[in-house]
């Protein structure tokens, strides 16, 4: 009977390649970086919410904590801020991470996640206003926090506005990092080709855009809207954002936002303006004008709102727009009907203003 056992390798057949025994790759051993998670609370006036950490009396510092094992840095966050200052709030969007080498041998890297907290009710913001220091402003919260706390923030609250996520590292925002790349500095790279496409699609600055019809009745009022959001009698066009990313044309978009917010199926006339307008450290905004056309008594009396989301229409005068929307807007609605009455345009248009001041 042959023996099975494995031969010794001077007894193997010459000119059979030996191979050498397989050896087991394991990862090495050692902790992993050290998972935290801060909250950026922000009222209503703009504020932002620090406090002074237990073990360091009297030093700033953001609302969080450690993340435990097991759980997620929404789940840590919102267990910190319960046990630590009562509050009660939903963890909302990621607006910043930031990693950090260790510091020595024996030390540990660092993870920080900035999340949006909130929006508080007013017993939750009464309770955190007794945390000192409080409810303080941003410019003021960049003074009391220490570096990188106070970046950390600053980069968020660039987040927040813009809508995009802040890539750190060291509390230094990294090339291509969607939100708090100083614009100089972002430029700076552009022009010296230090970004690759994708960096350079993520740095670039976003602009939001949006479409609005221009509805009158037979005796030339505008058709205002009074949405169920922000402020009370502040009325707007009818109109909404373009689902660019659907592919949606700004044409498409008021037809769609037309018969969303009336219940009309309105087919847009002619481009009467194109206006641009910007905020410092908001997204610049884009708004096609188009003619919505006039409406007979039939039309205005098929209105109807979304429960919601509107709360009332309204039938204004050109000379009564002053009290009811906003400065820019009210501009843009008389340069339109302006290009209406004239068959002027498309008007290229400067918050309201023509481009070039004329």
């Amino acid at each position: 009977m042959p023996d099975r056992r494995s031969a010794r390798p001077a007894d193997r057949p010459a000119g059979r390649t030996v191979r050498p025994a397989r050896r087991t790759v394991r990862p090495a051993r050692g902790p992993g970086p050290l998972l935290t998670a801060a909250a950026v609370v922000v009222d209503g006036a703009g504020r932002v919410l620090v406090r002074a950490p237990g073990p360091a009396p009297g030093r700033p510092g953001l609302p969080g904590g450690a993340v435990a094992g097991g759980e997620t840095p929404e789940a840590g966050l919102a267990r910190a801020l319960a046990r630590e200052l009562g509050l009660h709030a939903p963890v909302g969007r990621l607006l910043a991470v930031d990693s950090r080498p260790a510091a020595g041998p024996r030390a540990r890297a660092g993870v920080v996640h900035l999340h949006l907290v909130g929006p508080l009710g007013p017993q939750e913001t009464a309770a955190a206003a007794a945390v000192l220091p409080g409810w303080v402003a941003p410019q003021e919260a960049y003074a009391l926090l220490p570096e990188p706390d106070a970046a950390r923030l600053r980069a968020a609250l660039a987040a927040l506005h813009t809508g995009s996520v802040a890539h750190l590292a060291g509390g230094v925002a990294q090339p291509g990092s969607p939100a708090g790349l100083d614009p100089a500095r972002r430029s700076a790279l552009e022009h010296a080709g230090a970004l690759d496409a994708a960096s350079h699609r993520a740095a670039r600055p976003k602009a939001l855009t949006a479409a609005s019809a221009l509805l009158t009745d037979a005796a030339g009022r505008v058709l205002l809207v009074e949405p169920a959001y922000g402020r009370r009698g502040r009325w707007n066009l009818p109109g909404g954002g373009v689902d660019s990313d659907l592919g949606e044309t700004p044409r498409a978009a008021v037809r769609r936002e037309v018969r969303e917010e009336l219940g009309l199926d309105v087919e847009p006339g002619r481009l009467l303006a194109v206006n641009w307008s910007h905020k410092p450290g908001y997204p610049a905004r884009i708004r096609f004008l188009y003619d919505g056309g006039v409406l007979d008594a039939a039309a205005l009396a098929a209105i109807r709102l979304p429960p919601g989301e509107l709360l009332a229409w309204h039938l204004a005068p050109a000379d009564s727009l002053r009290d009811l929307v906003k400065p820019s807007l009210r501009r843009q609605i008389k340069a339109s009907l302006r290009a209406r009455a004239q068959g002027t345009g498309p008007l290229e248009l400067h918050a309201g203003r023509p481009a070039g001041g004329g």
